[in-house]
């Protein structure tokens, strides 16, 4: 597929915009950029089948009682902890094979619904209201960032909060040695500039926290 065919059929999965041009290219993939907001993506054509993606997710068993699986967890649980009223009811969107991060906030006294394409797949919860919802390393993966993403946002209740893990993209030079793209499941890179585009769009600006950690309040 040659570099003009892709920049002339693939528009942003984030805001639809046409403006895409070629972010980084390595041997298996090609990279574009967004030039209204700034999404990185790989095109539709390297995407996995929903076999492959599923085979791939079960290598990557978490066991709940890891303590450093926690740590990490944290770095956003902490944080939406400290705002949450108590008893607040909230939603794991992309909990994967070993939920951790809904016992952890479960021990807090609040209810965490889990919903998962391939672990969970209860499509009746996406139909409800929310306090909170997560997604922890989930928008990297997802292909239709735009769908995916408002809906979660409609699903809130006002003051609600959308709590995001997910590691920033930095820059092209950055980039070309980043791990966190030689994982074939991750097709949607975001940055700070991504966030604040789709927090133009909410009318909610985000609130980054650490390195990794994006909340977003209704």
């Amino acid at each position: 597929m040659h570099h003009d065919m892709i920049q002339a059929s693939e528009n942003c999965p984030l805001c639809t915009a046409e403006e895409v041009v070629e972010y980084h290219r390595d041997q298996r993939r090609a990279y574009l950029q967004c030039s209204v907001c700034q999404l990185v993506f790989v095109p539709e054509g390297f995407h996995l089948s929903n076999d492959q993606e599923k085979a791939e997710y079960d290598l990557h068993e978490n066991d709940p009682q890891d303590v450093g699986y926690r740590s990490f967890l944290n770095r956003l649980a902490e944080p939406l902890l400290a705002t949450l009223q108590p008893g607040s009811q909230g939603l794991d969107f992309g909990s994967g094979p070993g939920p951790c991060l809904s016992l952890m906030l479960e021990e807090q006294g609040h209810t965490v619904a889990l919903y998962d394409l391939y672990y969970a797949n209860r499509p009746e919860l996406l139909e409800s209201q929310y306090d909170f919802i997560t997604a922890t390393e989930v928008v990297e993966h997802l292909a239709k960032p735009l769908f995916e993403l408002d809906r979660l946002w409609g699903m809130l209740k006002p003051g609600g909060q959308l709590a995001i893990m997910t590691k920033l993209v930095a820059s092209p030079e950055k980039f070309a040695n980043w791990h966190y793209k030689s994982d074939p499941t991750h097709i949607s890179f975001f940055s700070v500039a991504t966030f604040a585009y789709l927090g133009q769009q909410w009318g909610s600006a985000p609130q980054f926290i650490g390195a990794d950690v994006i909340i977003f309040q209704r």
